[in-house]
C-alpha cells in the first residue's frame, strides 16, 4: 500500500539528496540544464537562460506541497550537480518511474548509482511501492548501466518510441525492479 511521504532529505556516503530551491537555478543551469550533452536524450531541451531554469524550479518547489511529489537535488561537495525524481507515479499499481540527469563533469564516478540506490531504498521502505521502472534511450547506455547496477531487469525495447526536439526517433529500453527482488538483494 502506498503511503506518500514527499521529497525527504536523504544522506549517502558522498551526496546530500534534498529538495530543490529556486536558489539552485544558477548551479542547475551551469552544471547540466544548459548542456546538450546532458539533455540530448531527455524529454526537454537545454535551457537557454538561467531565468528559464528559475521558472522550472519555482514550479518544482510549489509541487513539494503535494506529498506525491518526489524530486531530489543531488548535492556533492556543496554543489548541486544533478537531479533524480519520480517522473510518473501509478498509485493503483504501486509503481513509479524514475528519471535522472547529472552534470557532464560528474559522469563516470558512480554518483548517479549512489543516488538512485538511496532513492530506490526510500521508495520501497518508506513509500511502499511494489515496482520501479527506468526507461532510457538505447543510444544512452550509461543510463541503462545505472539501472543494471541498481538491480533492475531489462524488459525490452520499444523501437522509435521517442522523438527528440531535433526530430530524431530513438529506441527506448525499459527496466524494472520488483520489491521482492530488491528485498532479496539487500545487504542486511
Amino acid at each position: 500500500m502506498i503511503t506518500h511521504k514527499g521529497t525527504k532529505t536523504i544522506q549517502t556516503a558522498r551526496l546530500l539528496l534534498r529538495r530543490f530551491t529556486v536558489e539552485d537555478a544558477q548551479a542547475m543551469f551551469d552544471n547540466w540544464a544548459s548542456d546538450e550533452r546532458v539533455t540530448r536524450f531527455l524529454t526537454w531541451d537545454p535551457h537557454t537562460s538561467v531565468e528559464e531554469t528559475k521558472e522550472i524550479l519555482s514550479a518544482w518547489c510549489a509541487a513539494y506541497e503535494n506529498p506525491d511529489s518526489y524530486h531530489w537535488a543531488m548535492e556533492y561537495d556543496g554543489t548541486v550537480i544533478g537531479g533524480i525524481s519520480v517522473v510518473r507515479f501509478y498509485d493503483k499499481r504501486e509503481c513509479a518511474d524514475l528519471g535522472y540527469c547529472m552534470g557532464y563533469d560528474y559522469w563516470n564516478k558512480g554518483l548517479m548509482t549512489e543516488a538512485a540506490k538511496a532513492v530506490i531504498d526510500f521508495l520501497f521502505t518508506e513509500v511502499g511501492v511494489n515496482r520501479l521502472e527506468i526507461a532510457h534511450a538505447v543510444k544512452n547506455p550509461a543510463s541503462g548501466k545505472v539501472a543494471q547496477k541498481c538491480g533492475f531487469t531489462y524488459e525490452g525495447t520499444k523501437r522509435e518510441a521517442f522523438k527528440t526536439s531535433s526530430g530524431e526517433f530513438l529506441d527506448i529500453a525499459y527496466h524494472s525492479l520488483l520489491r521482492r527482488e530488491w528485498a532479496s538483494g539487500r545487504k542486511i
